[in-house]
């Protein structure tokens, strides 16, 4: 037994001594040092928190390169996210200079060279968010921790402008837009040049992100100003193509930011805007929360891309040939719409009152606006064609949800997909839909027995959550979120889910133009779980039958 103790105790002061580590890192901005962290037996991390990866941006501008900085750097720290609202939209939170990003190095016995590099951008309607996300006693949502770990790639989040700051634009070159997407594009360039210094390859990066961070990784593959920097893309719960993705009328917002902080609205409106104190400007990009099945909650997010001639030639419909040699996974979760659905109808949530069928009807109306009554009734016919004469409220509640999900998230992915597998040339295609139920169905408030996957439901799975918070999961949820992190890992080094160094639980087929094949993911998933043509007919419904209807001017006319 002692020479068992011997024998361990030198081991242990042998790693010690060998601790695998990059140590100082040279930039094209100058020298850094992050924190090393043990994670077992041979097996370390380097954790960069706050490097800066573009200058202070101007404001309204597009960012510049970073001056770079003498001596050492010491990233051990995150920085604060970009000025924005606070969730309940009272205050602002957050700073001007905010262009920072973090990185997560494995390391197994020896130090890391070439490895797959994962670069995630976070979603909050182009409103708020943060490189790190949302923060619990330490606990990063965005912590690139358990991915980096079990999938043995590197992992970066970054910070990008939200809010007026990041998206206002008067539809002209005085305030063009997107000022935000030009962050995240820095950000892609920036890791591209100096991966290869902390141990990644720069000729295989993934972005990977969810809901407005799903769409500006779509965003981001079909601008032609990323040629080259990055081979594949993840899209969770958001594509270039959902109803909020471009703002049609930008001008329009643009005015009413200008009334609020007593800026005039005419040609003198841009410069005025970019002379008013950023906190005002801010605050005055606050959403309009009074929602209603009239007024739908998704109207209200005013703030996100524009086809501005420059980062967006042109619609995003139209851009999908630049992402031809792109390997693309998209998909979303089966009640996705959830979230939205159930602030424009209050009763969704409660188990004990009926939501009323014409509350439904407003819903489909409002959606469907354009194409007036007919785009409402085609809508209900096809939403109630399985109802029989008698649905439960259960059936009613279920059928709100769904076309809140198909409208906002689903069918509009399902576009993006069979739009990049018809441009596609060397670029893979893939679909999935997660159906897991929310683990705080039947438990607590507000969260209906009959609830599905809700918006954002994937970001614990994706992230290890099961695994750094156990006592918050059960053993499904480490089984389910093994298997996203084996599947986005395993794409993210080969382009194919199913290949790589993780084993999963079923063969994941590529999207093609006809057979329309996606994998549904589960705790209990295996080859069952592989189906085809999702949701047909509410896809043949908004994708088809709606568009040939007259527009009301048409009607009018």
């Amino acid at each position: 037994m002692a020479l068992l103790g011997i024998c361990v105790a030198v081991a242990v002061i042998l790693e010690a001594v060998s601790a695998t580590s990059l140590g100082v890192v040279y930039t094209e901005g100058g020298m850094v040092e992050g924190q090393n962290i043990r994670l077992g037996f041979r097996r370390h991390m380097d954790v960069f928190r706050g490097i800066p990866f573009a200058d202070i941006p101007g404001r309204f501008e597009k960012p510049k390169r970073h001056p770079g900085w003498d001596g050492l750097l010491k990233a051990k720290e995150f920085r604060p996210r970009c000025l924005q609202l606070n969730l309940i939209m009272t205050d602002t939170r957050g700073s001007e200079d905010c262009l920072y990003l973090n990185i997560w190095v494995p390391h197994g016995s020896q130090v890391s060279t070439n490895l797959p590099v994962m670069v995630w951008i976070y979603g909050g309607g182009f409103l708020v968010g943060g490189s790190m996300g949302a923060n619990f006693l330490d606990n990063y949502l965005y912590d690139g921790q358990e991915i980096a770990d079990r999938g043995n790639v590197i992992v970066v989040t970054l910070g990008y402008r939200v809010g007026t700051l990041g998206f206002l634009s008067t539809g002209e070159s005085d305030l063009p837009g997107n000022y935000g997407l030009w962050d995240q594009q820095a950000a892609i360039a920036w890791v591209h040049r100096n991966i290869r210094s902390f141990g990644g390859d720069p000729n295989n990066i993934t972005l990977f992100g969810e809901s407005a961070g799903g769409a500006s990784v779509n965003f981001q593959t079909l601008t032609p100003h990323n040629k080259g920097l990055f081979r594949r893309a993840i899209s969770q719960s958001g594509v270039a193509l959902c109803p909020w993705g471009v703002i049609k009328n930008p001008r329009k917002f643009a005015e009413e930011v200008a009334a609020k902080v007593n800026c005039p609205t005419d040609s003198r409106m841009a410069a005025c805007l970019k002379m008013t104190d950023p906190v005002l400007l801010t605050m005055a990009g606050t959403l309009n929360t009074e929602s209603s099945t009239a007024h739908p909650l998704v109207e209200n997010l005013v703030l996100s891309a524009v086809v501005d001639g420059d980062f967006l030639p042109d619609h995003p419909t139209k851009l999908f040939h630049n992402a031809a040699e792109i390997d693309y996974i998209a998909g979303a979760n089966d009640m996705d719409g959830h979230i939205f659905t159930a602030i424009d109808i209050p009763s969704l949530n409660s188990m004990l009152v009926d939501t009323p069928i014409e509350e439904l009807k407003t819903l489909l109306g409002s959606y469907t606006r354009d194409k007036g009554k007919a785009g409402m009734e085609n809508g209900f016919s096809t939403y109630t064609a399985n109802w029989g004469t008698n649905p439960d409220r259960e059936t009613i509640k279920k059928t709100a949800v769904a076309i809140g999900t198909d409208y906002i998230f689903l069918v509009p992915t399902q576009a993006a997909l069979y739009l990049h597998a018809k441009h596609a040339t060397t670029g893979r295609t893939y679909s999935y839909l997660l159906t897991e139920p929310n683990r705080m169905g039947g438990l607590i408030t507000p969260y209906p027995s009959w609830m599905g996957a809700d918006h954002m439901d994937d970001l614990q799975f994706v992230f290890g959550k099961p695994f750094s918070s156990p006592l918050g999961y059960w053993p499904r949820h480490r089984d389910l979120s093994g298997y996203m992190i084996a599947y986005w890992t395993n794409f993210a080094k080969t382009g194919n889910p199913n290949q790589g160094d993780s084993k999963v639980p079923a063969t994941w087929p590529q999207f093609e133009s006809d057979g329309h094949k996606y994998l549904e993911i589960h705790h209990d998933m295996n080859q069952n779980y592989v189906h085809q043509k999702m949701r047909m007919r509410f896809v043949h419904f908004w994708a088809s039958v709606l568009p040939s209807l007259p527009d009301m001017t048409e009607q009018s006319e």
